[in-house]
């Protein structure tokens, strides 16, 4: 019973062989353990084994949770994020760059093109000053995305290949973002990534207030958007089935699968190709009404 005992042969003052222990070590079956380790001299009684068990657990769980903080997917979440909150702030003062400035003179201009002319002035007057400074705080928030972005470019294929490869290295982390982590990523059904980023319109819908949303930021994808209207369903659940098994492969094995992108990529020409398909049995339609008129006409004359 001692050897299957997470403290046997452990020096009592080895804390981290102790967290490691409380971490990986498995018994095949219950057992007076208070008893064994105080027989096997890990502790002096058994108030002094529980005191041990509960200093070493609460150890042990700090630093489960610190590795899963430090975790990669979990920068990765924090690096979009913070992509996201930069290029917003940055768009908003541009914007009262812009109005300050149009206040200042005639000809000013818009957005973070009109900001970096004004962060590159020489300012003059007090006013100026801060203008410019704002304008550059602007300029540098704007940058800072463009740094985050390429982060998470480079990341995002490190993290999650294969959903990389399906989704693009933004969309992915943004998948993951929503999700909470890769792995709670890959334990979700297709259906719920389908509309990950849709909640507001799932909750209407729930309430019985809207229709069922068809898609959420995968509509940022290509595949989505680049369908007609009435089939971007179909494209969102195809490409909705093949991130979910992108994101479980990444999570669970980590092999590449390339052929995941053959198969999404069928499976979308295959939707997109009804588009050209209606469009031929419409003109078909079309002609035969003309010659059924055509027809018609010869008939009467």
């Amino acid at each position: 019973m001692t050897d299957d005992a997470w403290f046997a042969g452990l020096d009592p003052d080895d804390d981290a062989a102790a967290r490691g222990r409380i971490r990986d070590a498995r018994a095949e079956e219950p057992a007076d353990w208070p008893a064994a380790a105080v027989d096997a001299g890990y502790a002096t009684d058994t108030e002094d084994y529980y005191d041990r068990l509960h200093a070493t657990t609460v150890d042990a769980a700090r630093a489960a949770a610190a590795e899963a903080a430090g975790a990669l997917d979990q920068q990765l979440v924090h690096a979009i994020r913070a992509m996201d909150d930069a290029r917003r702030q940055a768009n908003e003062l541009a914007e009262r760059v812009a109005e300050w400035g149009g206040s200042r003179e005639t000809d000013g201009g818009t957005g973070l093109a009109y900001a970096r002319d004004v962060a590159a002035r020489d300012p003059s007057t007090a006013a100026d000053r801060r203008l410019v400074s704002l304008a550059r705080r602007a300029v540098a928030l704007d940058e800072e995305a463009d740094d985050l972005r390429a982060f998470v470019e480079r990341t995002a294929a490190d993290v999650a290949p294969n959903l990389s490869m399906l989704a693009g290295p933004v969309l992915a982390a943004r998948l993951i973002a929503l999700a909470g982590g890769l792995g709670d990523l890959a334990k979700k059904p297709s259906g719920t990534v389908q509309v990950l980023g849709a909640e507001d319109a799932l909750f209407a819908h729930l309430s019985g207030s809207a229709p069922s949303p068809k898609h959420g930021v995968i509509f940022t994808h290509e595949a989505v958007r680049g369908t007609r209207r009435e089939d971007r369903g179909s494209a969102a659940r195809a490409l909705a089935g093949k991130l979910t098994i992108a994101a479980r492969v990444d999570h669970y094995s980590g092999d590449r699968r390339p052929e995941l992108q053959a198969e999404l990529d069928e499976r979308i020409e295959a939707i997109q190709a009804r588009a050209d398909d209606d469009a031929s049995a419409a003109a078909g339609d079309t002609a035969a009404e003309d010659d059924s008129r055509g027809d018609g006409g010869d008939d009467d004359a």
